[in-house]
């Protein structure tokens, strides 16, 4: 155990891990070692900032605050302290069923957790934040909560109504980040498209994302976690005019049958979804759209999944996740529908889906032999050096690999112009070559 060493475990999403970040950095001030998801934990406190979204992270943070508990009770630990969305959404009965934890701070209140040290906290560094990535590229969260009420999500429960940041505020933190050596910015919010509207009272996401774009040193923009509905078309002229913005959307579609997007109050039909794929690609040649769909919600029924299966042939999403329902106490669904299809033909359902989607990812990758494509690189590893490109988010996309030849140097966090070899079903090999000359074709 070492003295004034705290150890940070962030579980759950980006947003998260932005909130772990600013307080290793309230922490860094008052002269703690902070430590961030270590594999051998030593410190004398442990914070674990939680995830409450689904039952698989509810189940991992709960596990993951026993294995600290255990570390409490044979004494290689002081104090243990819990933050996040699942002590937001469950504060009451965790008190009661997890005692060893010394105190609980939800999503919002835990700065509380520098005054339970004896310290104070700094609000003139409040967007101050210790990046925990790699150098040069930061989640940069610009909004909390959600206006939405889709059926099936707790995410309005446990962080509640939209609340945007200041375009001000935003803008000089990325001028902060920037001047830390940052050149990449993850824009992330649970409800990307709807920024601006209540303090602006109009959606501001194209005008921020342009003022971000003229930012010196800002090199590539992503865009994460847009909403379908109401999609506000000013962006993509913003994405097509500035040669920093990514060609990339994270847009969460979750089902295009009009019977289960009734279900789910998702307010578009499967008539505005094909045409909204269809406007973003023709505005936005060459985008790459990552998008999440949900199988077996309830209602679901078999010509609808078909549907479903249908829509991912047609529309070949360059990326796309999914998961089957899971019924969320507190929910719409929850309180309104019978969760009543059975767990194996969830699975099945998600099974083949995926299958169909790993047949396309494939495809696409393929089609990407013979390219020459701007690469940043992340990190060495064995005998390559692994990037990613303007098309690819960080831990979740494809990567780019090149082999470590002798007498290639490269750094990490630099730019390099790679032409693509091969392909895998998930990777990229190509060899570095020299910048295409302007004015020809990069892909």
């Amino acid at each position: 155990m070492r003295n004034n060493t705290i150890d940070i475990i962030t579980l759950g999403c980006s947003k998260n891990l932005v909130d772990s970040e600013k307080l290793i950095r309230q922490l860094e001030l008052w002269g703690y070692h902070v430590t961030h998801d270590a594999e051998n934990p030593q410190g004398e406190i442990a914070v674990v900032n939680t995830c409450g979204f689904i039952g698989d992270a509810k189940e991992e943070s709960i596990n993951m605050i026993l294995a600290m508990g255990e570390r409490k009770r044979k004494g290689l630990l002081k104090k243990l302290y819990v933050m996040g969305c699942l002590s937001e959404r469950y504060l009451a009965e965790l008190k009661e069923e997890l005692p060893e934890v010394d105190r609980f701070y939800g999503k919002f209140d835990w700065t509380r957790l520098l005054t339970d040290l004896g310290k104070e906290y700094h609000p003139e560094c409040a967007n101050e934040r210790h990046i925990t990535t790699p150098a040069h590229y930061a989640y940069l969260k610009i909004s909390e909560g959600c206006d939405r009420r889709c059926s099936y999500c707790a995410i309005p429960i446990i962080t509640g109504k939209h609340t945007s940041r200041p375009m001000e505020e935003i803008i000089a933190e990325v001028r902060h980040l920037v001047a830390q050596g940052v050149k990449e910015f993850q824009i992330i919010a649970q409800e990307l498209t709807y920024y601006g509207m209540d303090l602006y009272h109009e959606r501001r996401i194209a005008p921020l994302v342009e003022a971000i774009a003229q930012v010196p040193g800002v090199e590539w923009i992503r865009l994460h976690y847009a909403y379908p509905t109401d999609f506000p078309m000013e962006l993509l002229r913003v994405m097509r005019e500035h040669q920093n913005v990514c060609r990339y959307l994270d847009i969460a579609l979750q089902h295009v049958s009009d019977n289960v997007l009734t279900a789910m109050r998702r307010n578009i039909t499967e008539q505005q979804t094909y045409e909204l794929i269809e406007k973003i690609r023709s505005e936005v040649p060459g985008i790459h759209l990552r998008t999440t769909l949900m199988v077996a919600h309830p209602g679901e029924t078999e010509a609808d999944f078909l549907n479903l299966i249908h829509f991912v042939k047609k529309a070949r999403f360059e990326r796309m996740g999914a998961f089957a329902y899971s019924e969320e106490e507190g929910t719409y669904a929850a309180e309104h529908y019978q969760d009543e299809i059975p767990q194996e033909v969830k699975e099945a359902r998600l099974s083949k889906l995926m299958r169909i989607q790993q047949e396309i990812s494939a495809d696409i990758q393929a089609e990407k032999v013979g390219q020459t494509l701007r690469v940043i690189i992340d990190r060495q590893e064995g005998e390559y050096y692994v990037g990613r490109t303007e098309y690819d988010s960080p831990e979740v996309d494809p990567e780019v690999l090149i082999k470590s030849d002798k007498g290639l140097r490269l750094t990490c966090g630099s730019f390099q112009w790679v032409k693509i070899d091969s392909a895998e079903e998930f990777d990229l090999y190509g060899h570095c070559v020299e910048e295409p000359e302007k004015g020809t074709e990069r892909e």
